[in-house]
C-alpha cells in the first residue's frame, strides 16, 4: 500500500502548494533543456544553408530507417507514459511505467546499433576517415549529428532511470499518494520533452536534404 500520512515538506503548508512549486520548477528546467537543443537545431539549419552539398552528402549516408523505427518506439513510449498518468491504481501505473522503460531501452539499443554501423563505415566522429567525404563540410554535419543524438541519448537514459526508480518505489510502497502523483507527473513531463525533442531532431538530421 502507498502511504498517505506524510505531510508536505517545509515551507509548504499544503500538498497543492508543493505540487504547484514542483510544476513551476520542472517547467523552468524543461525550458532550459528546450533552449539547449533548440540551439543545436538552429546550428544544423544554418549549416544546411551555408553548406548544402556537404550536408546532403552526410545525410544520404545516415540510416534513416533505423531512426524511423526509433521514432515509433519513442512515440509509443510517450503513449504508455500518458496511460500511466491516467491509470490511477499503483499496480497499473507500474505496468505502464515498465512498458515505457523497456521501449526507452530498445530506443537506446537501436541507437547503439546505428552508431556501430557508422563506425564500420568510418563516418562517426572519432572513427571517421577524412577521405570518406567528397565535401569537407559533411564532416562538420556529422560532428553536429553525433553531439545532438548522443546528448539526446543521455536524456533518454535519464528518463528510463527515473521511470524505473518510480516503478520500484511504487512497488515497495515508500511514497505517499500525493508524492507518487507528483513524481509521476514530473517524470511524465520530462519524458514527453525528450520525445518532443526527438520529433524535431529526426527530420532535421535525417530527412531534410535527403
Amino acid at each position: 500500500m502507498i502511504r498517505s500520512d506524510e505531510k508536505p515538506a517545509e515551507p509548504f503548508v499544503a500538498w497543492a502548494q508543493q505540487r504547484d512549486a514542483a510544476r513551476l520548477g520542472m517547467w523552468l528546467f524543461l525550458a532550459s533543456e528546450a533552449m539547449m537543443f533548440g540551439s543545436l537545431i538552429m546550428v544544423a539549419w544554418l549549416l544546411r544553408l551555408q553548406h548544402p552539398d556537404g550536408v546532403a552528402e552526410a545525410v544520404a549516408g545516415l540510416h534513416h530507417w533505423l531512426a524511423s523505427g526509433n521514432t515509433f518506439l519513442l512515440l509509443t513510449s510517450s503513449l504508455l507514459m500518458t496511460l500511466a498518468m491516467a491509470a490511477g491504481e499503483p499496480r497499473r501505473v507500474r505496468h505502464w511505467l515498465l512498458g515505457a522503460s523497456l521501449l526507452g531501452v530498445l530506443f537506446l539499443g537501436c541507437k547503439g546499433i546505428e552508431y556501430g554501423l557508422e563506425i564500420q563505415e568510418g563516418v562517426l566522429p572519432g572513427f571517421a576517415q577524412a577521405s570518406h567525404w567528397q565535401v569537407p563540410s559533411a564532416q562538420l554535419f556529422m560532428n553536429l549529428y553525433f553531439i545532438a543524438t548522443a546528448l539526446h541519448g543521455v536524456h533518454v537514459l535519464v528518463a528510463v532511470g527515473l521511470a524505473l526508480w518510480l516503478y520500484r518505489s511504487l512497488g515497495r510502497g515508500t511514497l505517499a499518494a500525493h508524492q507518487a502523483d507528483t513524481r509521476l507527473e514530473m517524470i511524465s513531463l520530462y519524458w514527453h520533452l525528450v520525445d518532443g525533442i526527438w520529433i524535431v531532431l529526426f527530420p532535421t538530421l535525417y530527412l531534410v536534404g535527403r
